[in-house]
């Protein structure tokens, strides 16, 4: 397959997909309400998520050489402490990402 065509497939493939994930709940949850157990996964499933995220974040950190993880641990208490204060989820992800990512490159706690 060449690679126009692979491409050309590929895009077809993915644009359908995401057709389809918008198209079916509406197909088939349209004229009556979503099952129990379905409204429990909505209501739970972004804090399990989140806390996915945090974990797979903090999963390289090395504890037992400098910075000891103080970068993470420092923009994690700022984003809890903005969300908390706020209780906006986008303020609260942009500003821990930016903090983080100028903590990180400009060496801020590489005096340990």
């Amino acid at each position: 397959m060449t690679d126009t065509l692979q491409m050309l497939v590929t895009i077809a493939v993915i644009a359908l997909a995401t057709f389809a994930t918008r198209f079916l709940p509406f197909m088939c949850f349209g004229s009556r309400e979503p099952p129990a157990m379905l409204s429990v996964i909505e209501k739970n499933l972004p804090p399990m998520i989140l806390l996915l995220l945090v974990i797979y974040c903090l999963k390289d950190v090395q504890w037992l050489a400098a910075p000891y993880g103080i970068p993470e641990l420092f923009t994690i208490g700022i984003v809890a402490g903005l969300h908390f204060w706020k209780r906006n989820a986008m303020l609260s992800i942009f500003t821990g990402t930016a903090l983080y990512m100028a903590l990180v490159q400009f060496h801020v706690f590489s005096f340990f």
